[in-house]
Parts: C-alpha cells; sequence; structure tokens
C-alpha cells in the first residue's frame, strides 16, 4: 500500500456512501457502497479482509480512493448502479455475455401501428411485450399473430410501397392494405387493440370473438371462410397452451433463483404475469467469490432490473437472502409503486422459488463442465503446437494474416489474433493493399505484414493501436512456400523479438516451417491442427468480407457508367432498391420495373442492356 492511499485510508468518513478503486492509469478497478464508509474501505487493507481471490488481488493495485457520501444507503445503491455501468470496473459483480433481449413492439402512436420484433432500447410511444429468451419463439409468435391479426408488416411509420398498389400480403390475407385505404384507422386500430390484449395474457375475448364468427359462416355456408376462422381459433389456441399452466392466485410475480460456486453464479428468473408461467430467463455471473447470497442478489437486481422496461411488484427470492429492504426501496423508486422481495415459506410460490434454484444449479454445472472442457480443448491445442512445431513456448498469442483479390481488383488484407486459443475481436484489422500492379499475392503479404510490425514501435505515437502493440508468440501466413518466404523477408527489416512463423497451405493442409524443405502433415483429428483451421478460415472470412465490401462500391460505380439512360438520381434509385450488385444484375425485366421513379421504358433498356453485353 503506497503512502498516498494510507494517507487517504485515515480520512475516510463513517457516513453511507459509494467508493472507487482507482489503478496507475486512474482507471477504476473496483466500486461498491456501503452504509459506513470507514470500516468497509479499510477491510480491503487488512490481512483477513476478504476471502475472495479476486478481491484478494485488489490492494496492490490500487493507487488512489475515491469516496462519495450519500443521505443514504438508497441513495449509494442508485449511484454505485450508474459508476458500474459507466466504468464496467474488472472486479465488480457482472452479469457475463451481457446483451440485449428480444422483445415485440406495437408502435401505439402511429396512426397505422406495427408489431415487430426488436431489440431496441425501449422509447416512447412503443407498447414492449418481453423480454424472451428465445428469439425463435419470439418470431414464431409473430407469424401466429400475423395470421390472426392481419396487421400491416411492412417497415416505417407509414404503411405501403412507392408503387401505390397492395402488397403480396394482401393477396394472402395476412394484411388489409391500409396503405390504399381498404381499412379505415378504426378498423385497423381494433386489430391492434387485439394483439395488444392477447399479448397481455387476455386470451379468452379472442377465442370466443374466433369461435362465434367460425360458426356464423358456417350456418350461411360459406365454408371456405369457416375455415380460415377456424385455423386461426387453432392458432390461437396453440399459442396461449404454450405457455405454462395457469396460477391466477399467483399473480405478476419474478421468481429468482441462484446457485454459486467458486468465482461463478448462475441465476435463473421465471417471470409470471397474471399467474401465467410466460419465459424463463438464465444468467451467469463473475467475480462473485466469497460473496454471501445477499450481495450476489443485490449486485443482479441492480443490472437486470436497472435496464429492464418494468419491474413486477413482488420478487420472491430464496429463504437464506439477507436484508434487502434497501434494494427493495431502490426497486419501489424504479417502478414508481411499492416493490416487495420476500422468500416463499409454503405453497406454489415456495414450489416454484426450490423449481428456480434447481434451474439455477444445473445450469451453473453445465456452464462449468462446458467450461473446462473447453478450457482443457485450448491447452491441448496449444501444447500440441509447441511439439509439433518446436516452439520455444506456448503461443498464447497468435496471429493469422491473408490476403483477398480476383484479378488484382481491389486487393486486400485480414489480421486476426487469437488469446489463449480464443478469438480476440478487438484486435482483427483490416489492410487495403496499396501500390501493387497486377495481381501479386507475395507482395502484397510483404506490405501487410511490413505494415503490421511496423506499428509496434508506435506505442508511444499519438497513432497508438492496442492490437498491434502487443508482439504473437505466433505468425501463421494463409499460403505455401512463397508467401512464408515473403512474410519473413518483411519481418527482418524490424527488430523483434523471437517470433514463430509458419504457413498453412490448403491443399491438404501442409504446414511450412523456415528452414525445413518438407512440410509438417499434423494429424488431421488434432487440436492442434484444428485450431490452426480456425484461425486461417477466420482470417479468410475477415479478408473476404473486407474485399466484397470494396469490390461493390466499385462495381456500382463502374456498372452504371457504362449504362445509357441512367443518371445520377436513377442511380440513387437503383441503389436504394437493391442494395447490392449482386440484386441489381440479377433482377429480371419485371423487378426492374417496379423501380420507384424508374420509367418501365428505361427499366426494359437497362435490362436489354445488361443482357445484350452479358452482364447477366
Amino acid at each position: 500500500m503506497s503512502e498516498h492511499v494510507k494517507t487517504q485510508l485515515k480520512s475516510v468518513p463513517a457516513k453511507p456512501g459509494v467508493y472507487l478503486f482507482r489503478g496507475e492509469r486512474g482507471e477504476v478497478l473496483y466500486v461498491g457502497k456501503a452504509k459506513s464508509l470507514r470500516p468497509r474501505v479499510r477491510s480491503y487493507f487488512q490481512r483477513s479482509s476478504d476471502s475472495r481471490a479476486t478481491i484478494a488481488q485488489l490492494p496492490s493495485r490500487v493507487r488512489d480512493v475515491e469516496v462519495i457520501v450519500t443521505g443514504s444507503e438508497v441513495e449509494a445503491l442508485h449511484l454505485e448502479q450508474n459508476l458500474v455501468k459507466r466504468h464496467r470496473p474488472p472486479f465488480n459483480v457482472r452479469l457475463r455475455d451481457d446483451k440485449s433481449f428480444p422483445y415485440i413492439a406495437v408502435t401505439v402512436e402511429d396512426d397505422y401501428p406495427r408489431v415487430m420484433f426488436t431489440r431496441e432500447r425501449h422509447r416512447r410511444g412503443v407498447v414492449y411485450f418481453g423480454p424472451y429468451a428465445n428469439a425463435k419463439k419470439v418470431r414464431e409468435t409473430l407469424d401466429v399473430l400475423n395470421r390472426v391479426f392481419p396487421y400491416r408488416p411492412c417497415e416505417g411509420p407509414k404503411p405501403g410501397r412507392h408503387s401505390g398498389i397492395p402488397c403480396l400480403d394482401y393477396h394472402i390475407e395476412r394484411c388489409l392494405a391500409p396503405c390504399v385505404g381498404y381499412v379505415s384507422k378504426e378498423g385497423y386500430r381494433a386489430i391492434v387493440d387485439g394483439v395488444i390484449e392477447f399479448l397481455s395474457g387476455e386470451t379468452r375475448p379472442i377465442l370466443r370473438e374466433l369461435e362465434r364468427k367460425m360458426k356464423r359462416a358456417a350456418a350461411e355456408e360459406r365454408f371456405e371462410e369457416a375455415a380460415r376462422h377456424r385455423n386461426r381459433l387453432y392458432a390461437v389456441q396453440h399459442l396461449a397452451e404454450r405457455q405454462a399452466a395457469d396460477r391466477r392466485s399467483v399473480g405478476t410475480i419474478d421468481v429468482l433463483g441462484i446457485a454459486a460456486d467458486e468465482d461463478r453464479a448462475a441465476v435463473q428468473v421465471f417471470p409470471l404475469r397474471d399467474g401465467k408461467l410466460i419465459d424463463r430467463h438464465s444468467f451467469h455471473l463473475e467475480n462473485v467469490a466469497g460473496q454471501d447470497l445477499t450481495t450476489i442478489l443485490e449486485a443482479f437486481c441492480l443490472e437486470y432490473y436497472g435496464s429492464a422496461p418494468s419491474v413486477p411488484p413482488q420478487l420472491v427470492v430464496p429463504r437464506d437472502a439477507g436484508d434487502l429492504s434497501a434494494l427493495a426501496e431502490f426497486l419501489s423508486e424504479r417502478r414508481g409503486a411499492r416493490v416487495e422481495l420476500r422468500p416463499a415459506e409454503r405453497g406454489e410460490k415456495r414450489r416454484l422459488q426450490e423449481l428456480a434454484s434447481e434451474n439455477a444449479r444445473l445450469a451453473l454445472a453445465s456452464e462449468t463442465a462446458a467450461t473446462e472442457q473447453k478450457r482443457l480443448r485450448r491447452v491441448e491445442a496449444l501444447e500440441e503446437l509447441r511439439e509439433a512445431l518446436n516452439l520455444e513456448s506456448l503461443p498464447i498469442r497468435i496471429e493469422c494474416f491473408d490476403i483477398s483479390n480476383i484479378q488484382a481488383e481491389s486487393p486486400v488484407g485480414s489480421m486476426v489474433v487469437f488469446q489463449d486459443a480464443m478469438p480476440k475481436k478487438a484486435h482483427y484489422r483490416k489492410f487495403g493493399i496499396r501500390g501493387i500492379d497486377g495481381q501479386d499475392d507475395f507482395a502484397a503479404m510483404a506490405e501487410v505484414i511490413s505494415r503490421r510490425f511496423a506499428r509496434v514501435r508506435d506505442v508511444a505515437s499519438d497513432e497508438y493501436d492496442e492490437g498491434f502493440a502487443a508482439v504473437p508468440n505466433l505468425v501463421v501466413i494463409d499460403g505455401g512456400k512463397g508467401q512464408l518466404s515473403a512474410a519473413l523477408a518483411a519481418m527482418q527489416a524490424y527488430d523483434l523479438p523471437r517470433v514463430a512463423v509458419i504457413a498453412l497451405a490448403k491443399r491438404i493442409e501442409e504446414v511450412y516451417v523456415p528452414g525445413r524443405p518438407d512440410p509438417i502433415l499434423l494429424d488431421p483429428h488434432s487440436a492442434g491442427l484444428q485450431l490452426l483451421q480456425r484461425l486461417r478460415d477466420e482470417a479468410h472470412r475477415f479478408a473476404l468480407g473486407f474485399h466484397r465490401q470494396r469490390r461493390e462500391s466499385r462495381s456500382f460505380e463502374s456498372i452504371f457508367d457504362t449504362l445509357q439512360g441512367v443518371g445520377p438520381t436513377r442511380r440513387r434509385a437503383l441503389l436504394r432498391h437493391f442494395g447490392s450488385v449482386e440484386r441489381f444484375l440479377a433482377a429480371s425485366q419485371e423487378d426492374l420495373e417496379g423501380v420507384p421513379e424508374l420509367p418501365a421504358k428505361t427499366a426494359r433498356a437497362i435490362y436489354a442492356q445488361l443482357h445484350k453485353t452479358g452482364r447477366a
């Protein structure tokens, strides 16, 4: 502990608030809250203060302690949540693989509202249903809903296309064509109200109405219409049956189950709305070693409900959870009404909570086993490469390079990075090849390698790039002896530490190493070769995507320059309509005639020019 930190610890007040530990560069390492700051902050710097392995490493890295005094513990919770979201400290408990969950959104403020799948942030004027754990289930639900309620599937705040005629969805009875006035605003609004009613859990009125229409159509001998109503009735019944059994006495609650083991924890959330179990959400937490259940539950709820669109009036928590009064007050403020956190002692709620806890234990065991198996497989792969390639050390950081071009057009290069046998996508880099005439893969590879290792020396420059700063243990070149020789020659121009370089040829997966005329053939089923193949395929994918991007931008320009009757305005119209060269070239004459702002005569002339020149 530095003298500066010792001095700061003496002045920490014994009041509620939030504390921040900062490192050498001022980065926030840890954020915490306490009823009394002085004993809590000092406890981190005492020998027997904390059993957590991660926290044990913290004091030696702390260079500055910052405290913020608040009026109460609830205020401290609010502030802690905001600071954790802002700084994402590495030592805090956090949701791993944090992602946006799918919702069903209804744009109720539009004249003709849309019902759509979304992962966007929540905004005003839109009603959201969810979150759901399974995107496929959301899309299936929307498909069934659209068969029962013919709301418009087109995008944008206004319905319809530029052509001004109903689309195919109208003809297959998936839409009532509000774009051409075939349904009034009031009639369309009634359809959307039915969707909202169904998604809110009220399925009985919809079922009764469909059954009534079916029977009336059958009585009037309109059998095709009756069959359509029957099919819609079955679809709604099936959708409603996929939800769990009705537990109306339980009400609207979230049931939480938690399981922790060493540094990880799993949380299961069972959301019940009006007694129906509508979904199951599974989460994994990191940095929880040594934390008690109350702290883990508090940290999870702060992050999960802090960004959730709504908070239920009651949360059922494990029976051994401690004092959660501050969290309950925080969630009540978030909801705008009272939120109760209580353990379940008996009945259906206790059974659901035990079921959630059992699911959490199973999820944690499965995750632990899968993680350990993957870790052992990665270690095995690195060990095999060290043995087979006679490397001085384990290739912890591997960089793979590839060149992509077609007949010298838009040549590009790619660099992908694997750290501990896992992709490190933040360090992936793209290279546009400069000043090479014709197709010369060797010269292109030399240029990419030269530009990459020239940046190793730029650590102190204004253009510092973290992806180029670290020197790899192993460089993999996609190609054969020629590409390997070009890469070695380029690397010799720089004063680098010992870096192993190999080339992987695709024909029979031959591995070429410097100073050896014959290639090394690895076992096709070995973890080492499979790791090299993953590297090579990832570099190829990354380079090919960049190459297509550059080629398409140039192809659009060159194609339109040769077409008569296509000026800047019509070029923009074609670009907006088709989006890519391939779709434009594959378009039929009817597709071209359907482009807005393009006369039919011009569309036919374009089609004739493309086929006459053999472009399509």
